[in-house]
């Protein structure tokens, strides 16, 4: 995060001289420090981020293919003339153990055309999709394979 904060520093000022280094490494630091004492961060999380990185950047851009497969989705549904739509709202639960976990599903699953999360307790969902077609295998999704991965030690 550290890291991120300079990076940032750097970039807003468009340029790197020896005084906006010295006084992007100090702002970045406090910034830093700032996350640890009053938002509960640790290093130990920016480790684990480190560590799972690829399997997060594999997450990334299969959220970015699994909404691209559901836009199609959504407009084959919409634009067809002989399908009417039947709204559900879907309830299913997971064995997923963290909170980044759970609520990265739930954002994932509101990302995605034609569904949204309504609400999340503990490791049970309710979702509302446009169809029930679009509900089918949400509990085993490929997100849900990928996040048990990520929570793999």
């Amino acid at each position: 995060m550290f890291v991120l904060f300079f990076l940032i520093w750097v970039i807003f000022n468009g340029q790197l001289t020896a005084e906006i280094a010295a006084f992007g490494v100090v702002i970045a630091g406090v910034m830093y420090l700032f996350l640890c004492k009053f938002l509960n961060y640790s290093p130990r999380y920016d480790l684990f981020l480190l560590k799972k990185s690829p399997l997060l950047i594999r997450y990334i851009f299969t959220l970015v293919a699994e909404i691209i497969k559901a836009n199609l989705a959504v407009f084959r549904l919409i634009y067809t003339a002989e399908y009417e739509l039947e709204p559900a709202i879907v309830h299913f639960q997971t064995d997923l153990r963290s909170t980044f976990a759970r609520v990265l599903l739930a954002n994932s699953i509101t990302l995605t055309p034609g569904t949204i999360t309504v609400s999340l307790q503990d490791n049970e969902y309710k979702v509302h999709c446009l169809d029930k077609e679009l509900a089918e295998g949400i509990a085993s999704s490929v997100f849900v394979e990928l996040l048990r991965k990520i929570e793999a030690d």
